[in-house]
């Protein structure tokens, strides 16, 4: 794959066959700090909690060393929390970045325009249908995300498809899918209704190592359809008409990292519950760093996985010994970052 020179300074990364991955210095040095940053958060949420574990133990427990209590803290109890915060966290790092460019607009987030509620409508019919089984749940957010999207795209589908007005009709698509939503949890049984508020607020809480190899695989695949696109999303990125004079068939491509987009949202739905605010904040806070002159898959995923990761831990030291959703603390933060994306061009347009 043949990505788009940001700078004088490119580093080529070449795959198996022809695939190759093309992006400023810049950028992979980014990405490098990023994901050294996510890691050694991912060490402290690791070693921090009722037993604490120091960092040099910790990585020793990873490594199969250490005593059979520290290696049955961290690998078994807290390793397949930490694993799914970053895998989670890179799904809606990648979903932003592909539904901003798509729209080219920040706010083009698949938590504003609805995605994330049709997922977790998916979730909450599955539960009350079918059972609670996490490949059933991960099928019912599949089914819901894409059923939102399906309504959002030809409801927004005049001549071709705009950004501004698809953003409108998913926020309102949003709100009526969050009434049915809570009209599906007052209707249900109490345990079932407390199950599903609880999972509603985006959770980590109850990960097993049961639903890391399923979301890893996901996420990989999904990962991998993107890179087979190529460089297409930075194509559409710059308007149909310039994308489909340079050979880009525009409204296929543009389904096809729908799909793709709708998918990693429902996969980091169906592990974590709907959290909001990580899609929309991770590629705008990569574009700032890189400076990058669109939103870059590579940056949002690992900035999407650091902001998780550290979301969850102070989750849950904040109010130690309570643990808070992350999906709370997402939010908290989340709503801090939207009041300044939203400043932003009104301080700039001030004399």
């Amino acid at each position: 794959m043949n990505g788009v020179d940001f700078g004088h300074r490119v580093v080529v990364a070449r795959g198996p066959g022809p695939l190759s991955v093309r992006f400023g210095a810049r950028t992979a040095l980014v990405c490098a700090g990023l994901g050294l940053t996510a890691l050694a958060v991912a060490v402290l949420g690791l070693g921090t909690g009722e037993f604490e574990v120091p960092p040099g133990e910790v990585i020793g427990a990873l490594a199969g060393q250490g005593s059979g209590a520290t290696r049955l803290v961290v690998v078994e109890w807290r390793l397949p929390r930490v694993l799914l915060a970053l895998l989670v966290g890179a799904a809606l790092g990648l979903s932003g970045a592909v539904f901003q460019s798509l729209l080219r607009n920040p706010l083009g987030s698949p938590d504003v325009i609805g995605f994330n509620t049709g997922a977790y409508t998916g979730v909450l019919v599955t539960m009350l249908l079918v059972g609670r089984d996490y490949h059933q749940t991960a099928a019912g957010a599949l089914a819901g995300g894409l059923l939102a999207a399906a309504v959002v795209y030809l409801l927004a589908y005049r001549h071709g498809v705009h950004g501004f007005r698809l953003i409108v009709v998913g926020i309102a698509i949003s709100a009526i899918l969050a009434s049915v939503n809570q009209w599906f949890v007052i209707k249900v049984q109490l345990q079932l209704a407390v199950a599903a508020a609880i999972w509603g607020q985006g959770s980590l809480n109850t990960v097993t190592w049961e639903q890391v190899p399923p979301v890893a695989v996901a996420v990989a695949l999904l990962t991998a359809g993107l890179l087979a696109l190529g460089p297409r999303l930075s194509l559409l990125a710059m308007g149909e008409e310039s994308a489909a004079a340079l050979g880009v068939r525009t409204e296929r491509t543009r389904l096809l990292y729908l799909v793709i987009g709708v998918a990693l949202t429902a996969v980091a739905t169906a592990a974590a519950g709907p959290i909001s605010f990580v899609a929309l904040a991770a590629p705008q806070l990569a574009r700032l760093l890189t400076r990058t002159a669109g939103v870059a898959l590579a940056p949002s995923a690992v900035m999407g996985a650091l902001l998780l990761t550290t979301s969850d831990w102070l989750g849950q030291r904040l109010f130690a010994p309570t643990q808070l959703p992350v999906g709370v603390v997402t939010v908290s933060l989340g709503g801090l970052y939207f009041a300044w994306l939203l400043a932003r061009p009104m301080r700039k347009a001030a004399p």
